[in-house]
């Protein structure tokens, strides 16, 4: 069963928080086609406006500018909220080990902020975006729950820390909390610009200009590369997941698994284009294979990974050909 088959109570109210980002931008979109009403509150500090723009004319649609450090605005967004699906983060494994202090401010000071609010203004459901990350540097593949090892970079230890919190207000406060640990989700609307761009949206960007794209390392790092349906499947799954599967954390990826250098073959043979990639050195706090075990995501949250990596990348391609 799809998300699109989902039905819940008439008028609810869903809060996105980093909903004018990637991954939340289409977190409301799917929303909205379903009929419910969606508050998307975003600073913008990596989320584009551009994202949401093409909801402004939706009666069910509201727009809050503000910020997930800032208690109150937490609050207000919550109130008469039925369900939060937190997508506010700062991303990147690089740029964490750069700047920890504002990663420390903004994934686990914000997202505390956010679970405090739910937890006061009643909310049904808090769904929250976790990560591959937080299984650092175990080597056993595929990566399973509860089989984590040291963590790699300040990202990662920030998104187990909110994973823990998550646990304590299911357990503490009876919230029910729902981690998505997402596994390299790529699709429609993710920024190909910037140093710390996601790697298919850089690479198709630099291709289309006949560029050359570079490859951190030597291209056999292999990930699980996530089309981004799959990710709004989990998360509204969640939503209508029961309270016994609360409190816990769920791979979320197709289950497959991709070599980058093999990803680059796709894209160049797709875009028509004959340019071979410069290697650099391995990016920090990378590990080099990630693959998920998506049974518990399955069993506890019927969460359905339609879209196999070939079919998301298709997609992709054309939304990039058409928008860029």
């Amino acid at each position: 069963m799809s998300y699109k088959d989902l039905k819940f109570p008439e008028n609810s109210v869903f809060l996105v928080t980093g909903g004018a980002g990637f991954i939340g931008s289409n977190l409301c979109e799917a929303i909205l086609s379903m009929g419910y009403k969606v508050r998307c509150l975003d600073n913008l500090s990596t989320g584009k406006q551009a994202n949401v723009d093409l909801f402004i004319d939706n009666p069910n649609y509201t727009f809050i500018k503000g910020d997930i450090k800032d208690l109150e605005t937490c609050m207000n967004a919550c109130d008469g909220a039925d369900y939060v699906l937190n997508q506010a983060a700062w991303g990147s494994v690089p740029r964490s080990i750069e700047m920890p202090l504002y990663y420390e401010e903004v994934n686990i000071k914000g997202t505390l902020n956010m679970l405090e609010a739910a937890r006061q203004k009643g909310v049904k459901k808090f769904v929250y975006a976790s990560s591959s990350s937080v299984y650092g540097d175990h080597p056993v593949l595929p990566k399973k729950e509860g089989q984590e090892g040291n963590l790699l970079s300040p990202y990662a230890l920030t998104k187990r820390v909110d994973e823990e919190y998550a646990k304590l207000y299911k357990k503490l406060y009876g919230l029910d909390t729902y981690g998505l640990r997402y596994f390299n989700v790529f699709g429609r609307r993710q920024d190909p610009n910037g140093a710390y761009a996601a790697v298919i949206p850089k690479f198709i960007k630099m291709l289309l200009n006949d560029e050359v794209p570079t490859i951190n390392g030597d291209g056999k790092q292999s990930r699980d590369f996530t089309y981004i349906e799959n990710v709004i499947d989990a998360n509204l799954k969640a939503c209508a997941a029961p309270e016994s599967s609360a409190g816990d954390v769920y791979n979320v990826a197709y289950g497959g698994r991709e070599y980058l250098i093999d990803i680059y073959y796709t894209l160049t043979k797709a875009l028509g284009k004959d340019i071979e990639p410069n290697f650099g050195p391995d990016r920090a706090g990378d590990i080099k294979h990630s693959n998920a075990d998506v049974s518990k995501a399955k069993e506890k949250i019927n969460y359905e990974p339609l879209f196999s990596f070939a079919d998301g990348i298709k997609l992709a391609i054309e939304w990039y050909k058409e928008n860029l």
